[in-house]
């Protein structure tokens, strides 16, 4: 067995996106190589309503997957596909754009704030025209693995026997939610295969061995190749998202909220988008 090591740090950025909202960018619009298959991850909260109301109207997606992960508050959803609906706390909204796909994300206001993740994963070269899809998937749904001191829960992927419930996913990723009770040391196997990263939203806490650097709310660690991941939280305990995946190795051509493999297929898809023949076909679910 070999236990990873911290390979990078990336510290997230406050910007402002959509139509005016402010989010914490961990990563993304870069060098995707180190975070392949995986393009961006937004970690967005505000308890004032100014932040985020604004939210984020009419837009397309094509190549990609899109993962929303709403921990408190409300966002109410709409696409071409004819989905409608209102993502709560607790609760996962997987969209895959593959061919494209029109829609708005606007979150609501509540007393208690808005907190959550956006996730975008790549599709690989040959799906990147698949049929669009869109899943809304229940907190209740979501089963967790509980060890000393800790607990996962499982949104997408396989941990010790447990599936999550986005299946049927093309890059096959882990998706966690790791909770960890303060100074709890533990261990967790991984897929020696995939890119790992390991998001802090809670508390602190350290992943690697020698204990080197503790990482804090909105900072992220890419772990080194292995296939044992050590944990180990803070006196107050750490949060954080666990995402995995095997990396497609494959050209990345990107503007905006589309991403393809060349700059022709780049060109090709916002002059469909102009021309309204953008979207192709879709599954309702």
């Amino acid at each position: 067995m070999k236990t990873r090591t911290i390979k990078s740090v990336l510290e997230g950025q406050w910007i402002m996106e959509g139509a005016g909202v402010k989010l914490k960018r961990i990563f993304g619009f870069g060098d995707t190589s180190l975070t392949d298959p995986f393009l961006l991850l937004d970690n967005f909260g505000s308890k004032d309503p100014a932040d985020y109301i604004a939210g984020f109207p009419w837009h397309p997606h094509r190549g990609i997957e899109t993962i929303t992960y709403m921990l408190e508050g409300a966002v109410a959803h709409g696409d071409s596909l004819g989905n409608s609906g209102v993502i709560q706390g607790g609760q996962v909204q997987w969209m895959t754009a593959g061919s494209g796909i029109i829609h708005q994300e606007m979150p609501q206001a509540t007393a208690g704030g808005l907190r959550g993740f956006q996730l975008w994963a790549n599709l690989p070269r040959e799906h990147k025209m698949t049929a669009p899809r869109y899943r809304d998937i229940r907190a209740e749904a979501m089963p967790e693995v509980k060890g000393p001191g800790y607990a996962v829960k499982i949104i997408c992927g396989e941990y010790d026997g447990v599936k999550g419930p986005a299946a049927d996913i093309l890059i096959a990723p882990w998706f966690f939610d790791v909770k960890a009770g303060p100074g709890a040391e533990f261990s967790l196997k991984v897929r020696p295969e995939d890119n790992l990263l390991c998001c802090v939203f809670e508390g602190g806490g350290y992943f690697d061995k020698a204990k080197e650097r503790a990482l804090l709310p909105g900072q992220l660690a890419v772990l080194e190749g292995g296939d044992t991941l050590a944990c180990a939280a803070s006196p107050e305990g750490m949060r954080f998202m666990l995402i995995a995946g095997k990396p497609l190795r494959e050209p990345v051509a990107w503007r905006g909220p589309i991403v393809m493999n060349t700059d022709a297929e780049l060109k090709t898809a916002f002059e469909q988008y102009r021309k309204g023949t953008f979207i192709k076909a879709g599954r309702k679910t």
